[in-house]
């Protein structure tokens, strides 16, 4: 489907699924960017931005995200450098950076990493903002991360929805066991986006899209599916991140996965509420569902990215 037009001073760097999408907001006295992916990617990111269809020269007044976890704030520390601009982020995601509290940020609680940086403003649910010389209504979006914002511009009917709704789903929601009030908040941030009457989304991953209604059944779909099944809620979870830290390292040896999934705290974790699994026994159920899935394959005793 050919997504509509989106305003000239809105531009999408489309990344993949380690580093979130960029968006750019350009302003002849300063542009806004929106997301700075994951650290691992920071040199193409800073590219990205600098390039004709991003700053092409003009000043960066500002980094912004829509939540802080590694795919979406891991570049924030090397644009500030290069920048000197200033960073914003949801106001309950302040604390959290400031204290880097490493389980909440979903950092070493969950494999990842991220550079930490310093929070300079802090953007409150329902403030509005003039950013590329359009009006944005920051939202609150909790579900997948609790402090996330997902900001709507009226004129255009253009919502940029982080990681709170893709075109097939959304980022990994916690089990009622973990966060108890994940599952419902999802279900009342798609509630609010369909409320909205958005004509197109940018999403944190993935094309733009303008088919919202579709993409909108499908994700209350998936929440409903989730609400009826825990235990495949928590293995999506666990497949999720297990992608994800696949993608960052390359490939991994398949007999250090037990020792992996032993180690970092959130496989544990479920693992105890859900699966009680003996560690080999829950790795290799992981990576057969993601073979299954075409996420992933096995070679010469290494798990690689499909």
């Amino acid at each position: 489907m050919t997504v509509r037009s989106l305003p000239p001073q809105v531009h999408v760097f489309v990344r993949d699924w380690l580093s979130a999408n960029h968006v750019v907001l350009k302003s002849a006295d300063g542009c806004i960017v929106v997301d700075s992916g994951y650290g691992k990617h920071a040199p193409l990111t800073l590219a990205l931005i600098a390039s004709r269809m991003g700053l092409d020269g003009r000043p960066l007044a500002k980094l912004v995200n829509t939540h802080c976890h590694s795919d979406h704030m891991g570049g924030n520390a090397a644009v500030k450098r290069a920048y000197g601009c200033p960073i914003a982020v949801p106001a309950g995601e302040a604390p959290l950076i400031e204290a880097w509290d490493e389980r909440t940020l979903l950092l070493g609680y969950a494999g990842q990493q991220a550079e930490r940086f310093t929070v300079d403003e802090v953007l409150q649910p329902g403030s509005t903002h003039v950013w590329g010389d359009l009006e944005w209504h920051a939202l609150a979006a909790p579900g997948h991360d609790m402090a996330a914002l997902v900001f709507f511009n009226d004129e255009h009917r253009l919502l940029i929805s982080g990681d709170a709704l893709w075109k097939n789903g959304y980022g990994l929601v916690m089990p009622p066991e973990i966060l108890p009030d994940a599952l419902p908040a999802t279900q009342a941030t798609l509630e609010l986006i369909a409320g909205l009457g958005a004509r197109t989304v940018i999403p944190g991953h993935g094309d733009p899209f303008d088919d919202v209604e579709a993409a909108l059944e499908r994700a209350f779909r998936r929440t409903r599916a989730f609400v009826a099944d825990p235990q495949r809620m928590a293995r999506h979870a666990l497949k999720v991140l297990l992608m994800f830290t696949l993608l960052d390292r390359e490939r991994m040896p398949l007999a250090s996965l037990p020792a992996y999934v032993d180690r970092v705290a959130v496989y544990r974790e479920f693992n105890a509420l859900f699966f009680r699994m003996p560690a080999d026994e829950l790795a290799e159920t992981l990576v057969a569902e993601l073979e299954r899935a075409g996420a992933a394959r096995r070679e010469n005793g290494e798990l690689l990215p499909a």
